[in-house]
């Protein structure tokens, strides 16, 4: 077939949007119970990885130079214009320190499982670990981010979607079963009688209808996304370079990760529609992604990193138990924190809708602190892991 590798721009980008467009049509049109432990991302990343090493796509290519340069600071911009610290603290209040002891428990778990199986993984296992701490920490748009903080490689990413993918089936029945447990968990925090009612109410009192999207909202979103990104630009060229740990690829996305939480305690954060903006971007870089990754440097070393994140994950979930006890707070938050941390905005909410489904919208702000959180904490956790390696 003459016209494969598919090398234009317009093929390649109707390529990838076409691979997440499908996946979210097959998950919405056949309810396979699949997707619920295998979510479309997985495929969306897993697909072009399949099309690229086979020769469909090609593994470079102008095209996913330029989506790195726009796309991703872009998408940053627009999840955390979303971002809504004080909501989440009112409804959920003491629920957002347990998250944020899990965030430690990621932060100190990573360089330990990497400890542990380092002598089966190459010199550069670090930046897989690094890697899949954004994702861990805040979510897809933070693994994303730190993989262009810290020079990852497609394998590395891949890596880290292998051990993301995997740990998330171990996980979230683990998260979703822990309901059962609800009286004994109660006990062991200490948590008050009327918690889950003072939750309940502050959720409904806190979330209402917001606005349909209308064209204009569209147009101010890419103008704040696309200001802010050339902003950032130019302000990256201008600091200082310290290198290994910031040039000026690790500047900008610290820079961008700044301007995205200033913004959201703007008015620009009321606009609809960022969040869905933002995750549109997100499932298209993560195609791209996918379609950089060499698929037998991942092969090699996938068993021991997958076994090095199963170590890390419970000492993340002994901080949320650590974090749960010392804040008193029942099991149903402390679930949904964890989901907030492993699953993002994605599956906080699943969690929340299992264990109280009126904490879904809170569910999904807690997951938004992740973001704003995210690529510090992540960036964090990749160098205290080169420290270890």
């Amino acid at each position: 077939m003459d016209w494969l590798p598919i090398t234009s721009a317009v093929g390649i980008l109707a390529s990838l949007s076409g691979i997440c467009a499908f996946f979210f049509w097959l998950e919405k049109s056949t309810g396979w119970k699949l997707f619920q432990y295998l979510p479309p991302l997985i495929f969306i990343y897993l697909a072009p990885v399949i099309l690229s090493n086979t020769g469909v796509l090609p593994t470079s290519s102008p095209v996913y130079t330029e989506m790195k340069n726009l796309l991703l600071p872009m998408m940053l911009i627009l999840l955390l214009l979303n971002v809504n610290i004080g909501a989440a603290l009112r409804v959920l209040g003491k629920g957002v320190g347990v998250m944020l002891f899990g965030t430690l428990g990621v932060m100190i778990g990573a360089p330990i499982g990497l400890w542990v199986v380092k002598g089966w993984l190459g010199p550069d296992a670090w930046k897989a670990f690094g890697v899949l701490a954004g994702s861990w920490i805040g979510g897809t748009g933070n693994m994303a981010a730190v993989s262009e903080m810290i020079d990852a490689s497609g394998a590395d990413i891949g890596l880290a979607v292998i051990g993301d993918s995997t740990i998330y089936i171990v996980w979230l029945p683990i998260l979703l079963g822990s309901k059962k447990f609800a009286g004994w968990f109660a006990t062991y925090t200490g948590v008050a009688d009327d918690r889950i009612e003072r939750m309940e109410a502050a959720a409904a009192a806190e979330f209402s209808e917001t606005r349909a999207i209308k064209t204009v909202d569209v147009l101010y979103l890419l103008c704040i996304a696309l200001t802010a990104t050339w902003l950032a630009d130019l302000a990256a060229n201008l600091l200082p370079v310290r290198k290994p740990y910031l040039d000026v690829g690790t500047w900008r996305m610290l820079l961008i990760t700044s301007i995205g939480i200033g913004l959201s305690f703007t008015k620009l954060g009321k606009i609809p529609g960022s969040h869905e903006m933002g995750m549109a971007f997100v499932y298209l870089y993560v195609a791209r992604m996918g379609a950089t990754a060499a698929l037998e440097q991942v092969a090699d070393q996938a068993f021991p990193f997958i076994a090095g994140a199963l170590i890390w994950i419970f000492i993340h979930g002994a901080f949320c138990l650590l974090g749960a006890k010392l804040l008193k707070v029942d099991v149903h938050t402390a679930a949904i924190a964890s989901a907030a941390n492993i699953g993002g905005a994605a599956s906080a909410p699943v969690v929340a809708s299992h264990h109280k489904e009126s904490l879904v919208p809170a569910s999904i702000l807690m997951a938004l602190i992740g973001y704003a959180v995210g690529n510090f904490a992540a960036y964090a956790t990749a160098l205290l892991c080169r420290m270890v390696s």
